[in-house]
């Protein structure tokens, strides 16, 4: 394949560091252990308002529940590169531009890139792609991927948002075989590989329809990832958390469905996207230059200091967005939670005020019937009007 020297990747191109250590709390609490698994974002673009409210949701969730939980942050981009959307993306860049050198382009360019790619809507056999797929599994990343994911790196701590190793090689406990043997052995899956057929997930008598996992030539789609993924993982703990795209919700209610069999409680946690001038669009579109993560971040950082951003982010795409998609993207509001961040970090700094209680038992009082906390019920009660929050809370979870 072009691009990648004698028909392998480069290993300038690689990106293997030791994976990742689980995203644990410093002080583990005693008692349950909590899986937090957000969905993952394709490191072919820019971050969008509906990309940067899950990663938010995610962030203020697991640093919440770390107070009251021994909690780990699962989300690996290594797990799903091997999906036909970011194969059939790379092999594109490489048939059509060769040995382009991306680091002279950022996350926009490698967008528009994308944006080329998903409307040329080209049919790549699954022969091309099966080097980049062997590629990947030795801890191989296409340099355009690198690029963006490295602008994400810096996005991120400005940001304050957990690093969860989004350059490591952090590659999923199962293949491929090994999951269908699994699923096999829970009753679940339909194998018609010996007729030249597809893998199946059979669910059917939980009440869901057959779900292809495998193509007929071998292609993996997400939920096979991530059942490679999480299939490992699960048994471990108390409680898993998914934490999703809400237009993704079927595949989600079957990955609940297997992971409950495995013995933990599972929680499927939706969150809406974000229309952008009262549409909802997909990344693979474009046209996001005003409102991706850099626009926003530029502005916000124009008249406020760092703290008051991440502050008044969380507040804006947690508290006042919510977790459906009703809400569209308003600039002006924005601008009012980055406000009222900065009135709430003032007041934090002020006199102390009467003995609270410990952090930890604040917290809790918002996680409801689950492990884990409720992001949206933590982070409204900052609107309210009642005494200001403890700092503690704010540089515990929020800074």
């Amino acid at each position: 394949m072009k691009g990648t020297g004698t028909g392998t990747p480069r290993a300038a191109t690689a990106v293997v560091t030791p994976a990742a250590a689980p995203r644990r709390p410093v002080s583990r609490p005693a008692g349950h252990r909590v899986l937090l698994a957000p969905v993952t974002v394709t490191p072919s673009k820019p971050f969008t308002p509906s990309h940067l409210k899950g990663l938010l949701w995610s962030d203020v969730m697991y640093r919440a529940t770390r107070h009251v939980a021994d909690v780990t942050l699962r989300y690996s981009h290594t797990t799903y590169h091997p999906t036909e959307q970011t194969l059939g993306f790379w092999e594109f860049l490489d048939r059509r531009y060769g040995d382009m050198d991306y680091t002279f382009l950022d996350e926009r360019a490698v967008g528009e890139l994308y944006v080329a790619f998903r409307a040329a809507g080209e049919n790549v056999p699954a022969a091309a792609l099966r080097p980049y797929a062997q590629a990947v599994e030795h801890g191989w990343t296409h340099p355009a991927a690198t690029t963006v994911l490295r602008v994400w790196a810096e996005q991120y701590t400005a940001l304050g948002l957990t690093d969860p190793g989004l350059l490591a090689h952090q590659p999923p406990g199962l293949g491929l075989t090994e999951v269908i043997a699994r699923l096999g052995t829970l009753g679940m899956c339909l194998d018609q590989r010996a007729l030249g057929g597809p893998v199946y997930l059979d669910l059917t008598r939980h009440g869901l329809p057959l779900r292809t996992l495998v193509s007929a030539d071998g292609r993996p789609n997400y939920l096979a990832c991530a059942l490679r993924e999480l299939l490992p993982l699960a048994p471990a703990y108390d409680e898993v958390v998914l934490l999703y795209d809400s237009q993704l919700d079927p595949d989600y209610q079957r990955l609940a469905r297997v992971l409950t069999a495995l013995g933990p409680t599972v929680v499927r946690v939706p969150v809406g996207r974000v229309p952008v001038d009262g549409r909802i669009r997909s990344a693979r579109e474009g046209g996001w230059h005003d409102h991706d993560a850099r626009a926003l971040l530029a502005a916000a950082g124009s008249g406020h200091d760092p703290a008051a951003v991440r502050l008044g982010m969380r507040l804006y795409f947690i508290a006042v967005l919510g977790p459906g998609q009703s809400e569209g993207h308003r600039p002006d509001l924005l601008h009012q939670c980055l406000g009222r961040a900065e009135r709430l970090l003032a007041a934090a700094d002020g006199d102390p005020e009467p003995p609270v209680p410990p952090l930890a038992e604040r917290v809790a009082r918002h996680r409801g019937a689950h492990l884990h906390i409720d992001p949206y019920r933590l982070t409204s009660s900052l609107l309210g009007r009642r005494r200001r929050p403890a700092g503690d809370l704010l540089t515990g979870v929020y800074l």
